[in-house]
């Protein structure tokens, strides 16, 4: 098998990186900083030209994502010349977000990351390079529903976020990265496609209290939060950066407006099986949840 370029390693990088070595593709990590590692890797950064040369040298597939940062729309473009000017990628995968979906050029209401994405695409898209664009919906490991949702759960039995009565699908990074590592053992018939991922359920903020309370074993509610008060007592004081802050105030408001109540089947249609449910996300990470 050809060498797979996994640029940059993160959450979703990691679970790329190790679905296709377990799958005994040659893979190589764009790491932004150096790290103990047992698989091939080059240390670099994702906006510079001389990086994502070095890193895509003898590569002929490349997954490419980066943590929430107001750097995204560069690193693609980047990736996206140096790419193009090298030639030879059989597919090049780009994690997105599915808001994008229901964006145009002119709005305005979601995040400067969320447009960060909506760019993006734009981007890979003119550049001729043989793109397949991955666009899940909320992660279950965002914040929203670990760090920022344990505290309340731990001290109250609650999940306390400002979410009103909105839907919301959430999906699994293992799940996310289970489909790309899927595209990548074998691009062709991929090529040109957008994968919209959403968890296996859409559901009102109740049930996802009733799913954590199955996997905890204990009582868990929901509590509707204040939005401008959540974001001053919670968000502000989490230690996120400003960027970070303001997408994910964005997607809690764009929740409570019923944005994120979608439901696909994509996740199952690549990889043949379907994505993890909340109950069995939750259940994994007792401990994070734990009093």
């Amino acid at each position: 098998m050809n060498l797979v370029l996994v640029a940059g390693v993160g959450d979703v990088g990691r679970a790329v990186l190790a679905d296709l070595r377990a799958a005994g593709v040659p893979v190589r990590g764009l790491l932004h900083r150096p790290a103990p590692v047992d698989f091939d890797a080059v240390v670099g950064d994702l906006t510079r030209p001389e990086s994502v040369a070095e890193a895509l040298d003898g590569a002929d597939a490349m997954f490419f994502s980066m943590p929430v940062s107001p750097e995204h729309l560069l690193a693609t473009a980047v990736v996206a010349s140096v790419a193009r000017d090298r030639g030879g990628l059989r597919a090049l995968v780009g994690l997105s977000q599915m808001t994008v979906s229901q964006m145009t050029a002119t709005s305005t209401d979601q995040s400067r990351q969320q447009r960060l994405h909506w760019l993006a695409e734009r981007v890979l898209d003119w550049s001729g390079l043989p793109v397949v664009h991955l666009r899940p919906t909320a992660f279950l490991d965002n914040p929203l529903f670990t760090t920022l949702a344990a505290a309340s759960i731990r001290a109250r039995g609650t999940i306390e976020l400002p979410f009103g009565t909105g839907r919301t699908s959430p999906v699994a990074v293992a799940d996310v990265a289970r489909v790309a590592a899927a595209i990548l053992r074998d691009p062709a018939r991929h090529v040109g496609r957008v994968y919209e991922l959403t968890g296996p359920h859409a559901l009102s903020m109740p049930e996802v209290a009733a799913a954590f309370s199955r996997a905890l074993g204990r009582e868990i509610t929901y509590v509707a939060a204040d939005p401008d008060r959540w974001e001053a007592e919670v968000l502000a004081p989490s230690g996120l950066p400003a960027h970070t802050r303001e997408h994910i105030a964005t997607m809690a408001r764009l929740h409570r407006e019923d944005r994120y109540d979608r439901l696909t089947t994509d996740v199952a249609r690549v990889t043949g099986s379907p994505p993890m449910t909340v109950e069995s996300f939750v259940a994994a990470r007792r401990g994070l949840y734990a009093p």
